[in-house]
Parts: C-alpha cells; structure tokens; sequence
C-alpha cells in the first residue's frame, strides 16, 4: 500500500485528490492539509511514501516545503510530487532544485496523475514531457549557470544524447526508439549518467543539463 499525504490550500482541489487516490486498492490517503508548513509536519510525524504537494500556499510555500522534506541536507528525503498550475506557477524549477522527484499539471487527467504517484513511490522521477520541454525550456535562461568544469562533461557522445532527450522530456521507450535501442540499453545509459555526475534522478539529470548549458 502506498500512503499518500495530500497538501493543496484549495478546497475543493484537495477534496478532488483525496477521492481519486483513495479510490485506488493500492493507495492510501495518510493525511491531508492546506498549507506548507503542515505539509512538513505531518509528513515527519506520518512518513508517507509520497506528498502530492502544491507551490502556491500560505504559511509556507510548496517550494519551501518541499526544501525541508526532500533537499539536499535531509538525512531521510521524503518522495515529493510537486503538482502545478502552468500557467500560473513560474517557481517549479526551483520545485524541482529543492528535491521534486517530479510534477505534473493540475489538469492532468486522474490516470497520470495515479501513474505519477506510483513512479514517484517506486524511486523513480516523473517528468511530464510537455511540461519539460514548455516549461523548462521557457526559464532555462533564467537558470544561473554553474561553474564550468575544469576537466569537461565526464560523459561519452552517447551519454550526453542520451541526456539530450532525457532533458526533453523523453521516456526510456521514447528515447529507445529514437536512438534504436533496447529500452533496458537505456536505462542502463541513464542509470550511469546519474552515476557520473552525482545525481539523484532524471529530474536532477535535466536541471544539470540546462545549468551546464549542455541544452538551450
């Protein structure tokens, strides 16, 4: 059973989450609450497996929450899926800098949203490949560069066209085909570009491609 912990300061959005993930046989709604700072404290006193959080709260924002439950510095990172208004919340990159395992769009239909919340608890990255590519492709000039690196990209040609699509947006059996491998050769590619660089998930891997200037 996954237990989920909802957090969304719209009452009737909320509501509407609590029904859908309750109604799963594999799911679990642990607790629910309105605002970020609830958000933290509930889910150190519950640990859930996953927060379904939202950005734009009172008390203390999802992208704060989000910071204290799965940031760099926390010992036991909570799994966090960061769902959003796109049109209205231009903060998400930073969702996803401060620990996101991933996001989607508010008006995404029940099934991905259900989709999102099982990846999400199973230690894998959600990105929403719309999103990816309309999003942050649209603030990847606002991301600050990092310091380049002395020695270069630790990545071979391949690895780094592999990131190229995973920072697209791509899924493993999208990225397969079109670089005509297997989806198991893929995730393999993934799995040591994540080991490479440090990173924790594709989430991370495509934050690390846009601040590296690797995609424009």
């Amino acid at each position: 059973m996954i237990r989920v912990l909802v957090c969304d300061d719209q009452v009737l959005v909320r509501t509407g989450l609590v029904t859908i993930i309750d109604a799963q046989p594999d799911l679990e709604v642990a607790g629910e609450c309105g605002d970020g700072q609830a958000a933290v404290d509930l889910a150190r006193r519950l640990e859930p497996d996953v927060v379904v959080m939202d950005v734009r709260m009172p008390v203390l924002d999802g992208i704060a929450a989000t910071r204290l439950l799965a940031g760099a510095d926390v010992r036991r990172p909570v799994k966090v899926l960061v769902v959003t208004t796109f049109n209205l919340d231009e903060y998400v990159y930073e969702a996803l800098r401060a620990g996101a395992s991933g996001f989607l769009l508010k008006d995404a239909p029940p099934d991905r949203l259900l989709h999102g919340i099982r990846t999400v608890a199973s230690g894998a990255a959600l990105l929403d490949p719309e999103v990816t590519r309309e999003l942050v492709g649209r603030f990847a000039t606002r991301i600050r560069p990092a310091a380049p690196d002395p020695h270069g990209t630790p990545l071979t040609p391949r690895e780094l066209e592999v990131l190229h699509l995973v920072a697209d947006g791509l899924s493993n059996r999208e990225i397969a085909a079109a670089l005509v491998l297997s989806p198991e050769t893929v995730k393999t590619f993934v799995s040591r570009i994540l080991a490479k660089l440090g990173l924790r998930d594709r989430v991370q891997a495509v934050v690390y491609a846009y601040r590296h200037g690797l995609v424009s």
